[in-house]
């Protein structure tokens, strides 16, 4: 990285403060994970925290600009990038190009609009909703937002609770969240897929959304890069060492090779407790997808019947990680396939083996996680290891059985231009013909895809 580069930093966070370090990771939070900002405490440690995650780097200032044009700091922004208040307000008046989502700067915006009694106000308003540690004198309404959303009191889609408290006492700001309310109900009736009845319904306007013609069918547009972005939840060290996943950190590089080659922007996060999964998942989904064309999540743990493990042993409902996903949740993502590859087992049984050629060798350890039922949500594909009830294996020398054959078969196979749900299909074959340590393995698609997936490899 260059040296002026680095020095325009320096001198960036030697000149911010520690109300406006707080300012710009409340407004980063879609982009960088919160336990991140959390132990974020100077502001050399936030850009190197946005270097790190490829948001800021030489020639790639645009984030950058817009926080410190959020914040107010016109200064900075001309002096060290050469911008100014009025060109990045044409600049972000354009589709597209504001990186903050309207949500967080709705919020930013109220909290600079709070006097101190005001905000006294609320902290009394929300005494029964929040912990009194939460709302000491010294906490910052920003601090009080961040506390309302991860108790669930405040959403992207539900500022319900907050109307009623400004009502009584800031009318004007409640009147910005309703004009903020009604321009999101106008976006996503303006975006909206109308899902088909049949894959032949409405072809003119199919064909309108830039997809390509395929022999079998209409197919899922994959233009943009990245593509979208794989999430791979992996974990590995658990809190009682005997259930440590070895050979799992094979399988994490192995879906990173693979998607990184397919360009999607792969996001590894290891060794998740309960509510860490929970939240990560949350997080991803609230991210602005408009301009992606996919979203893939690959779950490696242990687990139960229905649900995933953390390390700590608390479990997560794996309805729970897909309908954070649904067209309600996540409008960012209608229409577009979201991919959920599940390593884990179903159960404690495992499936008898019948005479096949044996073609594995070593030790095998046992997973064991999810799922019964997955909501009907369209444009959804899962990939379980196994089916319910059933074991899973993975080696511990080279990972799963599962996770290893769906890789190869994609660097196989994508090249050929096959569709997802195909190679999933040959990766049920391989690996149902395998013997394991004495018993049989066989995987499980579960599908409400409305057209082909096929992964674009680059040229």
């Amino acid at each position: 990285m260059s040296g002026d580069f680095r020095k325009l930093l320096f001198e960036v966070s030697e000149a911010l403060v520690t109300d406006e370090l707080s300012a710009l990771k409340f407004l980063s939070q879609e982009h960088v994970p919160r336990r991140k900002l959390e132990a974020i405490q100077e502001p050399k440690a936030f850009f190197e925290v946005l270097q790190e995650k490829d948001l800021v780097g030489v020639g790639k200032l645009s984030l950058l600009k817009e926080l410190l044009y959020r914040i107010g700091r016109i200064d900075l922004l001309t002096a060290h990038l050469g911008s100014s208040r009025e060109e990045m307000e044409r600049e972000l008046q354009l589709p597209g190009r504001a990186q903050v989502s309207a949500y967080r700067q709705l919020l930013y915006g109220i909290a600079e609009d709070l006097t101190p009694e005001d905000v006294r106000c609320v902290k009394f308003l929300l005494q029964k909703q929040l912990p009194k540690n939460k709302l000491q004198e010294n906490a910052s309404m920003l601090q009080v937002f961040l506390e309302m959303e991860i108790n669930g009191i405040i959403k992207e889609d539900n500022l319900t609770m907050l109307k009623d408290i400004l009502q009584k006492f800031r009318a004007d700001l409640k009147k910005k969240i309703d004009a903020y309310e009604e321009n999101r109900k106008e976006n996503y009736s303006r975006e909206e897929v109308r899902y088909p009845v049949s894959v032949s319904a409405h072809p003119e306007e199919r064909r309108a959304e830039g997809e390509a013609p395929h022999p079998y069918g209409k197919i899922y547009k994959m233009k943009n890069k990245p593509h979208g972005y794989c999430l791979i939840l992996n974990n590995h060290i658990f809190k009682n060492p005997r259930y440590n996943r070895e050979g799992t950190l094979q399988d994490g590089e192995a879906v990173k090779s693979v998607f990184e080659w397919l360009q999607f922007e792969t996001v590894e996060y290891m060794n998740l407790e309960g509510k860490e999964i929970k939240d990560t998942v949350k997080e991803y989904s609230k991210k602005d997808h408009r301009n992606m064309d996919c979203f893939v999540c690959f779950i490696l743990s242990h687990g139960e019947k229905d649900k995933i493990k953390g390390v700590d042993d608390v479990c997560v409902n794996i309805e729970d990680i897909v309908s954070c996903f649904t067209g309600t949740n996540c409008p960012s993502l209608a229409g577009k396939p979201k991919v959920f590859i599940i390593q884990a087992c179903q159960g404690s049984l495992g499936h008898p083996s019948v005479t096949v050629e044996p073609d594995s060798s070593g030790h095998l350890e046992m997973d064991a996680t999810p799922l019964t039922s997955i909501p009907d949500r369209a444009d959804t594909l899962i990939g379980m290891a196994t089916v319910e009830d059933y074991l899973c294996y993975r080696s511990p020398r080279t990972g799963s059985v599962y996770i290893q054959s769906l890789c190869e078969k994609m660097k196989l196979l994508c090249p050929l231009g096959a569709d997802f749900t195909a190679i999933l299909t040959e990766v049920n074959n391989e690996v149902a013909r395998r013997e394991l340590g004495g018993s049989k393995q066989m995987p499980k698609i579960i599908s409400t895809l409305l057209k082909q997936l096929i992964f674009e490899v680059p040229q």
